[in-house]
């Protein structure tokens, strides 16, 4: 069974809904029970919540009551109420609750590197809401107690997708996004802070100084105290007109294609530049080094590499708009087949890492299609039909050609503590790549 329980209560059986307790206490014991999924409830809990102190005598025998109306409503599904000591449990695995899956979500989101994957996963974790948590079945003391820390998730989920937003410099849709929770949650600086850069980057500098008085007058009126000192760093550079509040931090070592921020190149060859799409290999991951932040990112550096033709590129992004969760799944397939070509082109003699690349540009092989291009040259290239997947494909292509051909011997890895780039060394003398910063002061860089 499905259990709606972010709004009002519901419950759903193959898509068709189905009705579970005709009491409104009956629905709330219930809800209780699958908040708290996989952990006994004592009755006396569940008297405590029910009646919020003034159970009357029979309390305990209209619980009994109810778990066993429960019991009989939920049978046909397969759903079992179990009696525990002196208390009752519903089992984790035998139904799916809004709850839970919200819970996965926020956290999944915050695992994210990606800002754009960051944003994907919160808005299908906020969406989730239809309301305040069991709207027609719990008031709002109730509802404190038993999902306060819902709801304050759900506050840090905007707060996170506001920020991820700001860093993909969407201002606009945060201005909206915040526009009603900035107003009812004025002690949450983070969401505050949000909606005034944006309503900044959005060229409103007067709206963004009125929001900070309005949280100042608040906080100190109700609260007692200033703002944080990140709040009010923020309304001192906007009264300064900082120049650094803008835009969104640029990455390190980035060029600017279109709508993306792509890696500098530093090798020479298309299947090396795919493995330095992360900086970093070699050390600490750094803010900002995962380059395959979305699959747009992924489709435009294919067609910056020529390994993708400009009218394709376009195509990938509208069929990545239409159809998002395949692209997440050919980017997570992007990156996976970028760590095990990484290690296949530095590990020479790992077995396991040239069969996985073997398989994907076998792939690409039976997939291509030998054209002549604009300069009389021939050349293999991946056909639309490859659909979301050409530019793995097609880094899988030229990946089989470098590894068939004697330069790979000559691949390096970049021994700066927080590089570890791979580049070609047909000069015999190389040792850094060619980031500026890698091996300066050492004599041996070229």
């Amino acid at each position: 069974m499905e259990f709606h329980l972010l709004g009002p209560f519901e419950a759903h059986q193959e898509g068709r809904r189905v009705l579970v307790g005709s009491r409104r206490q009956e629905r709330c014991l219930l809800a209780i029970l699958l908040l708290e999924a996989g952990a006994v409830v004592t009755t006396d809990r569940l008297i405590d919540l029910l009646w919020d102190g003034g159970a009357p005598a029979s309390a305990r025998g209209t619980v009994h009551t109810y778990i066993g109306r429960l019991r009989a409503a939920l049978a046909p599904y397969g759903l079992r109420l179990e009696t525990r000591h002196d208390g009752y449990a519903v089992e984790p695995d035998t139904h799916v609750v809004d709850t839970r899956e919200f819970v996965h979500l926020v956290r999944e989101a915050a695992a994210a590197r990606d800002p754009a994957q960051r944003v994907r996963l919160h808005d299908r974790a906020l969406a989730l809401w239809r309301g305040p948590l069991l709207a027609d079945v719990a008031g709002p003391r109730l509802r404190e107690r038993i999902g306060g820390s819902l709801d304050d998730l759900r506050l840090s989920a905007l707060e996170q997708r506001a920020e991820a937003q700001l860093a993909m410099g969407l201002h606009e849709n945060v201005v909206a996004d915040l526009a009603l929770p900035a107003q009812q949650h004025p002690d949450r600086e983070r969401i505050v802070a949000a909606r005034m850069t944006a309503l900044y980057r959005g060229g409103r500098q007067g709206d963004a100084l009125a929001l900070y008085r309005g949280t100042r007058r608040f906080l100190v009126a109700e609260l007692g105290v200033e703002p944080g000192s990140g709040l009010r760093t923020l309304h001192d550079r906007m009264l300064r007109a900082d120049p650094r509040l803008d835009r969104p931090p640029a990455p390190v070592y980035a060029v600017r294609v279109g709508e993306e921020w792509l890696p500098w190149n530093t090798s020479g060859h298309p299947a090396l530049e795919f493995c330095n799409t992360y900086a970093g290999w070699g050390g600490p991951e750094l803010p900002g080094s995962e380059w395959l932040r979305g699959y747009s990112t992924l489709a435009v550096w294919a067609g910056h590499l020529d390994l993708a033709e400009d009218r394709f590129v376009s195509r990938l992004l509208e069929q990545a708009r239409r159809h998002p969760a395949e692209a997440d799944a050919v980017l997570e397939e992007a990156r996976d087949f970028r760590g095990r070509l990484y290690t296949c082109l530095t590990a020479p003699d790992d077995g396991r890492a040239f069969t996985a690349v073997a398989a994907v540009a076998e792939e690409a092989a039976k997939a291509s299609v030998f054209v002549r291009g604009e300069d009389g040259l021939g050349r293999w290239r991946l056909p639309p039909g490859a659909g979301l997947r050409l530019p793995l494909r097609a880094v899988a292509h030229s990946a089989a050609e470098l590894l068939a051909d004697p330069r790979r011997f000559l691949i390096r890895a970049c021994p700066g503590e927080q590089c570890g780039w791979l580049f070609l060394d047909e000069s015999g003398r190389r040792r850094w790549c060619s980031l500026g910063t890698c091996g300066k002061g050492h004599p041996t860089q070229e």
